[in-house]
């Protein structure tokens, strides 16, 4: 049986100047994103080349790192039920977007590569299988049809 699980976002744009849309130059790409019950708002905007603030986060940018934390609390899930101690984890994920003559874009890749530390070293070959394993089970990952590579690295504590 499966279950269904509802979100709901306040997404509220703070970026008119004064006359609204009346002119592509006119208003900023600026939103605050909340959720009711949430610590704070995230400060968003369009990304830079699109006439966004540079110091906010943009759409495409909070995408991939939805893709990283869901990968992310995935794998310490995994790593947690299957006894290996996962002591850091760090994630540089990147991707990449095309945008097309007429506007429109698309991503066409995202990278994940999670450094992480564990405390066994027997277990190495066993980590690096649960960092797979996550990006089978992301229900991001698998809600999207971008291809997601995995460039993981596990280490051992000293």
């Amino acid at each position: 049986m499966s279950k269904q699980h509802h979100y709901q976002i306040k997404n509220e744009w703070t970026g008119n100047l004064g006359s609204g849309t009346l002119d592509y130059r006119a208003y900023k790409r600026n939103h605050l994103i909340s959720a009711e019950g949430k610590n704070a708002a995230i400060e968003g905007s369009s990304d830079p080349g699109f006439r966004g603030d540079e110091k906010r986060y943009n759409p495409e940018e909070l995408f991939v790192s939805s893709l990283s934390a869901c990968h992310m609390l995935w794998y310490l899930h995994l790593a947690s039920v299957n006894g290996v101690t996962v002591l850091e984890y760090v994630d540089l994920a990147e991707g990449t977007m095309v945008e097309d003559a007429d506007g429109a874009g698309r991503f066409t890749s995202v990278t994940l590569r999670p450094k992480i530390r564990i405390a066994q070293a027997d277990k190495v070959d066993l980590a690096r299988e649960l960092h797979h394993e996550a990006g089978k089970k992301c229900f991001i990952a698998n809600s999207v049809n971008v291809p997601i590579a995995y460039e993981g690295e596990i280490a051992v504590a000293e």
